[in-house]
């Protein structure tokens, strides 16, 4: 499970293709603002790859309404990448040498004076300023007014089957505001969501797995069901606990103690104190202490049909329960966003940043690289940018659907995974046996064949790709310092012979054939709302487990913050600390036995059984050293221990 942000993006184009931004975001930089003419400097990637002369459909009318956001570029942005390259980086002499909220801004944010000449340059061209915060100023107005503040005519243009407006060539801002503006966003609506001030809805109806279980991997064999690979297979698990994962990713001791993480998603589940203190009681986790468990929520919530906001409320149960039970010790802080757009969301990231309220946040949330924009990657960056100089390390779920073909019909990354100032996290197929004994993982990725009528073979054995860990190589991100030399240049030259991107960085559990146990209250045919248990994977398992582990090594160091971690994450590679993952770690095929509820929830409607093979994602391969399936690897005895030395 991966809550997905994709075609509900405020003020974001949905560009079938971005431009390659050369060293903006590989190195944190803002996208250039070229000279536009004397007297003003282009705002980069503001104008979608959709609105082409053959879509052009005419001028927007002047009357109609516009809200965007302003985003300020701070007093000193490249400076801004420079330092957070240097305090994450072991080799530097700056290194972990992180600065306060207040000081980050005071040497890098916006200063009283750049706000207020951005906010007088947008009311003299007659729009109204709705907001002002020390990232951006928004503001609303008509078409005529938005097409003088920015230099740019707005006009209607197709995209598919829909006509959406934007900017007819780059917004621009005035040369004298000397590069204040960072970017803007809004100026495209497509697509456009009116917003509304909803409550949340319920939870959404229930799901459970139907058995036979497997309490361990291998514990109960399918013994009459047909072979596979040569041999009887095992029931998939009943879901791992927190003691199986903790063994796992060799945790010791270590609980989290002292450290904060925070998690963002959007909305927030209303029975989350419930049921993570349910769920911990039931399977042994540590209690929840008073204030352990905290939420940071917007005052309303918008655009929660378009959205699916109950949907979220079970991704906000995954993560909470899972960076828990790996890390039964660590203060929890949930930031929820008012909608899944990405103004939203960045609203969310921002609080933690300027507020300093974690260390660690783990995020299970994206879109496809297509659907990412230079103004809005731009932005993105600047928020991780200054959470790196303050010491906070970003974690991204690198996505569930391999490398997207199946999914979109272009091969690509997901995004913000693809920033190359956030850790992706990829996932895998995880055989924990008797004991809690790590086994092996695979790349995670599943085919699917179902029994046949005659029960006795697989139709179509192996069946068809369902799901896989996300990843492969950046078609706008350069390659990051960190990862050259550990990236073999057949990935990293994939797309561009300078060299991209590569997703992920490392991965932990995500196969839902192999996932974790959680406990959400949901709503059950009779109307009823009960607290039920599930088995559940996807990357947004990954992402809270691999920040859990985070916060177990930030303790094995004292408590001193790890910031960006990718850095230190390739410094440890081809080192012990790492399970070196491949697609075949035992020599042979593997596959586990499902059953499962026709209906999602009981037998009355039958069950479907069906065998998933492990290690088969799409175009994607985890192979001996670094792969773009599982990164470098997977946390192993020693990992956690290694912070010690940092």
């Amino acid at each position: 499970m991966r809550s997905n942000r994709a075609a509900l993006r405020a003020g974001a184009s949905m560009a079938a293709t971005l431009p390659m931004i050369a060293g903006a975001l590989a190195l944190g930089i803002p996208a250039a603002h070229a000279a536009d003419s004397p007297t003003r400097d282009t705002l980069a990637g503001t104008k979608p790859a959709w609105a082409t002369a053959k879509a052009d459909k005419g001028s927007t009318s002047d009357s109609a309404q516009v809200s965007a956001r302003v985003y300020l570029a701070g007093r000193d942005a490249a400076g801004l990448a420079a330092y957070a390259k240097a305090v994450s980086d072991p080799a530097s002499p700056s290194y972990g040498k992180y600065l306060s909220a207040q000081q980050s801004q005071a040497r890098f944010g916006a200063t009283g004076a750049q706000v207020a000449a951005v906010r007088s340059w947008l009311t003299a061209a007659g729009l109204k300023i709705t907001g002002t915060t020390r990232h951006y100023v928004s503001v609303s107005g008509e078409v005529a007014a938005v097409e003088k503040a920015f230099g740019t005519q707005l006009h209607n243009y197709t995209k598919g089957s829909r006509t959406y407006r934007a900017p007819s060539k780059s917004a621009s801002a005035p040369a004298s505001l000397d590069g204040a503006v960072l970017t803007v966003t809004g100026l495209d609506n497509a697509p456009h969501k009116a917003a509304s001030k909803d409550q949340l809805p319920p939870p959404d109806a229930v799901f459970k797995n139907s058995g036979p279980f497997s309490s361990y991997y291998g514990s109960n064999t399918a013994s009459t069901l047909p072979s596979a690979y040569g041999k009887k297979i095992p029931y998939a698990v009943q879901g791992y606990t927190g003691k199986q994962l903790r063994a796992a990713y060799g945790a010791g001791g270590y609980t989290g103690k002292g450290v904060r993480i925070a998690i963002t998603d959007a909305y927030a589940s209303p029975t989350i104190a419930y049921d993570a203190a349910t769920y911990a009681k039931a399977h042994g986790d540590a209690r929840w202490k008073t204030g352990q468990l905290t939420q940071v929520l917007p005052s309303d919530y918008t655009r929660t049909e378009e959205c699916g906001a109950a949907g979220w409320y079970g991704e906000e149960t995954l993560d909470v329960e899972a960076v828990h039970a790996v890390a039964p010790a660590a203060n929890v802080t949930y930031v929820g966003a008012a909608s899944c757009y990405d103004d939203d969301l960045l609203d969310s990231l921002s609080k933690i940043v300027d507020n300093h309220l974690a260390d660690i946040v783990s995020n299970s949330w994206g879109d496809i690289e297509a659907n990412q924009t230079p103004d809005l990657a731009a932005a993105y960056d600047q928020v991780f940018q200054f959470g790196a100089v303050e010491g906070i390390g970003f974690y991204f779920s690198s996505g569930d659907n391999g490398d997207e073909v199946a999914n979109t019909g272009t091969k690509q990354v997901d995004t913000p995974a693809n920033s190359a100032w956030v850790t992706a996290v990829g996932g895998t197929s995880l055989a924990v046996g008797k004991n809690d004994k790590y086994l092996w993982e695979t790349g995670w990725g599943t085919d699917k064949a179902s029994l046949s009528a005659d029960g006795k073979s697989w139709t179509d054995f192996p069946g068809a790709y369902t799901s896989g860990a996300g990843g492969g190589t950046s078609k706008t991100v350069a390659e990051p310092y960190y990862q050259k030399g550990v990236v073999p240049k057949a990935l990293a030259t994939a797309n561009s012979a300078a060299g991209n991107r590569v997703v992920p960085d490392i991965s932990a559990i995500a196969d839902p054939n192999t996932g974790f146990r959680v406990g959400q209250t949901q709503t059950f045919p009779d109307g009823t709302e009960q607290y039920s248990e599930y088995r559940i994977g996807g990357t947004s398992l990954a992402a809270p487990v691999i920040a859990a582990v985070q916060a177990l090594g930030q303790e094995a160091r004292g408590g001193r913050a790890i910031g960006f971690a990718n850095p230190t994450i390739y410094s440890k590679y081809g080192s012990r600390v790492y399970h070196d993952v491949t697609d075949n770690p035992t020599g042979s095929g593997l596959a586990v036995a499902r059953v499962d509820f026709a209906n999602s929830y009981d037998v009355t409607d039958g069950l479907l059984t069906s065998v998933r093979s492990l290690g088969k994602d799409s175009s994607l391969s985890a192979v001996k050293g670094y792969d773009d399936v599982t990164g470098v690897g997977t946390p192993a005895n020693g990992y956690v221990e290694s912070y010690r030395r940092r």
